[in-house]
């Protein structure tokens, strides 16, 4: 497939998202930015949620690891499902009765600047290395299937990533919120319709049915759902109970998330986006599941081999989707699959850099709707915090590029979900007690937290147990946290 076609598409579907952008970023203010005037429509809202919890990793990663993993992932999907029905009922609730921009400000209100402050670190910290290593894996994916195909010109890792990178600040620095909900309800349609027409492909290279495929997959041992061994990681009640935490603390406490379903007109239309958005994920999923099984069938099928590590023999799984697509499938296959992965990719990044500079804006800067500033300077001050975090997360895809070992990106992804514990474990005290903390000494314990959960589960569960810490860690995360919470609670 001609790399010049590929970025041809590449840049169509950019001048898609530049004209939303122009269209949606006319006579953008402050509120605006942060708040889309509260006039977002709730079924663009939800829609648009789909690529922001979806990124390039799960597009590449979820169809592949059917193959080891069968369809457990809908385990902690299922766990998703109640996990936002929580967050519509209790969360949305508090933040549109306390008209919040940054629901870190929740935490200022009830502990003090530093808790709102140490809540902020954490979601930066978190949002930085997650969206930058997602980032760094997709764009090697479109580096080595495009930019290095390209006979006449050598285009270098670190220049692709910096188109990417300022095409994602163009069309965000000036609308923020306001254009966001209909760049990523317009992506988010691009990557559910990667994956649709890839199992249309599959379907019609191997000459069967709709119906039949159907009959394939469930009849196939990969569709297997539900695992019973409560020593391994993937034992349903791990999963699901996992699935519903991470759902509440990766979506209900977490301002990149949180900040489009705040900008609805109402707490009822948040909600009614939230019910919608949940059951929508649950489809999304079952379709990528249901893909790679397809994905499997088809290697079978047209004898091709399936790409494994040769010293290991072990299924390498984050090729198994790119290496059919773009390499066995057709050109068709090829460019949706491309195109998906940017739509994935680009919705779960670029609204980073949003949310990223709201709550620097407001919690760590402490700028808010009191601030006397005219809008020009406001505008001034947001676009400086916008640009300044694209080229932080450059400099650590970088650093990752120079590092040259992908591992390492699951494990930083893996240190980034330590991140959310102390979130949750702040929130858990401050919503559900009326305990008052010492503001001061909170950052400390959300500290030493994450590095006791670590010692827990690599140096005492891991070599001395059978027993297999999955999904069920950010639990463990957040216990260790409200009870170092609790040793430094006010004293009556």
């Amino acid at each position: 497939m001609s790399p010049i076609l590929i970025i041809s598409c590449i840049g169509l579907y950019f001048g898609g998202l530049l004209l939303i952008a122009y269209l949606t970023s006319k006579n953008s203010t402050a509120e605006s930015y942060f708040s889309g005037n509260h006039s977002s429509p709730w079924y663009a809202v939800a829609f648009g949620m789909i690529g922001d919890s979806l990124s390039g990793v799960t597009y590449i990663s979820v169809p592949g690891k059917v193959g080891t993993a069968h369809f457990s992932y809908l385990q902690l999907v299922f766990g998703y499902f109640v996990g936002y029905f929580i967050i519509s009922k209790i969360l949305l609730p508090i933040y549109y009765k306390m008209n919040l921009v940054s629901i870190y400000t929740y935490l200022q209100d009830r502990f003090g600047k530093h808790t709102q402050k140490t809540g902020a670190f954490f979601f930066i910290l978190s949002r930085i290395l997650g969206a930058s290593g997602r980032l760094y894996l997709a764009a090697g994916v479109i580096q080595f299937f495009v930019f290095d195909r390209i006979q006449s010109v050598h285009v270098p890792f670190w220049l692709s990533v910096s188109v990417i990178l300022v095409l994602m600040l163009v069309y965000t620095y000036k609308g923020g919120i306001k254009t966001l909900v209909w760049t990523d309800t317009f992506q988010s349609l691009f990557l559910v319709l990667g994956v649709v027409l890839s199992i249309g492909v599959i379907i019609s290279k191997m000459d069967i049915s709709f119906t039949q495929s159907i009959t394939n997959i469930y009849k196939s041992d990969l569709s297997e759902t539900f695992f019973w061994d409560w020593h391994k990681s993937n034992f349903f009640f791990k999963e699901f109970i996992g699935g519903i935490f991470i759902a509440v603390a990766m979506t209900g406490l977490d301002q990149n998330m949180m900040q489009k379903n705040l900008s609805c007109k109402s707490l009822g239309e948040a909600q009614k986006n939230i019910f919608w958005f949940s059951i929508v994920m649950v489809v999304v999923n079952i379709f990528f599941l249901s893909l790679g099984v397809l994905l499997y069938q088809y290697y079978a099928f047209a004898a091709i081999d399936i790409p494994t590590n040769l010293e290991t023999g072990q299924i390498i799984s984050d090729k198994v989707f790119p290496n059919l697509a773009l390499g066995n499938l057709g050109m068709f296959a090829g460019l949706i699959f491309i195109i998906g992965l940017t739509a994935a990719t680009f919705s779960s990044a670029d609204s980073v850099l949003t949310t990223l500079t709201t709550s620097t804006y407001i919690d760590m800067l402490e700028y808010d709707q009191n601030t006397v500033l005219s809008e020009k300077e406001k505008s001034k001050r947001r676009t400086l915090i916008h640009i300044g975090f694209a080229v932080i997360m450059w400099l650590v895809i970088i650093v990752f590029d120079i590092l040259n070992q992908r591992a390492i990106i699951d494990t930083i992804l893996m240190l980034a979900g330590y991140t959310y514990g102390p979130l949750l474990g702040l929130f858990t005290i401050g919503l559900f007690t009326k305990l008052n903390l010492k503001d001061k000494l909170v950052p400390i314990i959300c500290i030493i937290a994450p590095i006791l959960t670590y010692i827990i589960a690599n140096y005492i569960v891991k070599p001395y147990c059978s027993y297999q810490i999955g999904n069920e860690l950010i639990i463990i995360n957040a216990v260790v946290t409200i009870i170092g919470l609790l040793l430094v609670k006010k004293r009556d």
